[in-house]
């Protein structure tokens, strides 16, 4: 049977013969296998590894030793990776570098699994970081990863062993991440909790300023940092912590709070200073005026500094008597001393609200003693409003002369277009209310009441000029130039005789006489009448020169009537 396998072998007697002479072992591409050095050929190692041919390596793979020499001799078994069994030249194409690249990767699957750190050396930069050698593998570390704080000159951290966390590894595609950072942020976080475990709230210690920010100062207290914010640094106000502290400062500041979870410490320097606050209630009684500087402006008012560490609020409300609606700026300006009254005062809320204007007197109390109820002022009109009209008075006051204070006769809104902005007026005091800071005046006032009193009475005689002609009357004005009446003359009333009562037969600026026909106060209104006037005066002449009966004509009492006026005249 051996002899017919020897003469007519078979594929799978083929196969059967190659496991044979391979002893059964695996030798698939792609993995690590044992060889033997079978010999040193110049710089190259021969590997036997148990296949029809042998495989060379550059002995500089397997290391050399101070004098150049190769570490391996023939006869040492070795471990290397078997890319190919043959390759076109009939030999096995074999890797120490790979073998140990393999070792590695296996060896850091392991550690990164466990979350342990691993050894490895910076050996070289690349873009966005450094390359590091973990005894075989290769890993990226990124710039961001080399240290807690951003690091200017690696040159000290390259080449030296140090450890390393794996944050990701994807065997496939031969990438490994690190971080330096992750390895000092543990460290860090351990001595940090053990120095935080030696310190309690209400301590004082001493440290030195690392560094300043906008909102503040970081101290460092020997080993951990603590945040001395900008708020506890003193009682008065601070606009940037520069003011209080420097670099490199040395200062005594007391442990505020240690919380726990986050292990941040706040400090506080205020704290070992009397707090300005106690008694001041005593100190700034309600009503009284201090003398303090503007600390501060805002929307809604400015801050006075009372003392070091005390300020009050000057509400916008409460700056000036007269400027309303106006931002504080315009009033006040920055590092500015101002008298202000204390106006109220919450030592638990530490807050003191302080006034401005009452500091300064009452601008309508000072106007009402100046200028009494019934005094004339004078000034310009500043606005025209449908009910009014406003005059500029002292220290940057109005009074309003309303609708039915311009003129005794005209309509209100007739009399106000006569005036306009700009003008100079003279008006009379009628009212003054501080609470509400409301000055009345009135401009017909200054001439007095025209119809006050019994001046005019029915039946009573009075001189007219006639200012207008309309088709149904004439438009009269009698009485004093300051206080003028008018009234109007209906048609009907021109004359006795039907054919003279033609409003035609008179013009602008003639006078006449004419009775009181009614006088009706509460209307303001006065009615006249020639015709009355005319029946009147022919009743007297009657009762006094004779009547009908006597047997003197209408012409001939009149005509004496008239002479004997004459005559008087």
């Amino acid at each position: 049977m051996a002899d017919d396998l020897s003469m007519n072998p078979t594929r799978d007697d083929f196969a059967a013969l190659l496991d044979e002479s391979m002893g059964g072992r695996d030798f698939a591409e792609g993995t690590v296998v044992k060889g033997r050095v079978s010999a040193i050929e110049k710089d190259f190692a021969i590997i036997d590894v148990g296949l029809k041919t042998e495989g060379r390596i550059p002995v500089k793979e397997f290391g050399v030793d101070e004098n150049g020499k190769a570490t391996i001799k023939a006869g040492d078994t070795v471990e290397v990776f078997l890319e190919r069994v043959e390759n076109a030249m009939g030999e096995a194409v074999i890797s120490r570098d790979k073998a140990r690249r393999e070792e590695a990767w296996t060896r850091l699957e392991g550690v990164f699994a466990k979350n342990e750190p691993v050894l490895g050396a910076i050996v070289g930069r690349v873009k966005g970081g450094f390359t590091v050698d973990l005894g075989g593998a290769s890993a990226f570390l990124p710039g961001s990863q080399v240290d807690i704080r951003p690091v200017r000159d690696v040159g000290p951290l390259m080449g030296r062993e140090q450890p390393f966390a794996i944050l990701k590894m994807d065997r496939p595609r031969g990438n490994i991440v690190v971080s330096r950072r992750a390895i000092l942020e543990e460290a860090r976080a351990e001595q940090r909790t053990e120095l935080v475990s030696q310190l309690q709230e209400g301590e004082v210690r001493e440290g030195v300023v690392k560094n300043i920010t906008d909102y503040g100062a970081f101290v460092d207290l020997g080993g951990i940092d603590g945040l001395l914010h900008v708020t506890d640094m003193s009682w008065k106000r601070v606009s940037h912590p520069s003011q209080v502290l420097a670099v490199g400062d040395t200062v005594k500041v007391q442990i505020v709070k240690i919380n726990p979870d986050t292990q941040r410490i706040s400090l506080g320097m205020k704290q070992l200073q009397s707090d300005p606050w106690d008694g001041v209630e005593a100190k700034y009684p309600v009503g009284a005026k201090f003398t303090g500087r503007i600390t501060n402006i805002t929307d809604y008012g400015a801050f006075v500094e009372l003392e070091p560490g005390v300020e009050g609020l000057v509400h916008v409300s409460e700056m000036s008597w007269t400027k309303k609606n106006v931002h504080p700026g315009k009033i006040v300006s920055t590092s500015q001393e101002v008298d202000v009254v204390v106006l109220d005062v919450d030592a638990s809320k530490r807050r003191v609200s302080l006034g401005l204007k009452q500091a300064m007197q009452n601008p309508w109390e000072q106007f009402l003693e100046q200028h009494p109820i019934g005094s004339s002022v004078e000034g310009e009109v500043k606005n025209a409003t449908e009910f009014g009209l406003f005059i500029g008075l002292d220290n940057d006051i109005d009074g309003m002369v309303h609708l039915s204070d311009i003129d005794w006769n005209t309509p209100g809104e007739e009399a106000m277009a006569r005036y306009k902005k700009g003008d100079v007026v003279k008006a009379r005091v009628l009212d003054v209310d501080v609470e509400k800071e409301r000055i009345s005046l009135g401009i017909k006032q200054l001439g007095g009441d025209p119809l006050a009193g019994d001046v005019y009475r029915k039946g009573q005689t009075v001189t007219v000029q006639v200012t207008e002609i309309t088709s149904g009357g004439i438009e009269v004005r009698f009485g004093e130039d300051e206080a003028p009446i008018t009234a109007f003359i209906r048609k009907s009333d021109l004359s006795r005789d039907r054919s003279e009562q033609r409003p035609e037969r008179f013009a602008v600026g003639d006078r006449l006489d004419a009775q009181i026909t009614n006088v009706d106060k509460a209307a303001r209104r006065v009615s006249l009448s020639v015709k009355a006037l005319e029946m009147a005066e022919e009743k007297e002449a009657i009762e006094q020169f004779g009547s009908s009966d006597s047997g003197a004509s209408l012409g001939d009492i009149l005509g004496a009537a008239l002479r004997e006026k004459a005559s008087k005249e």
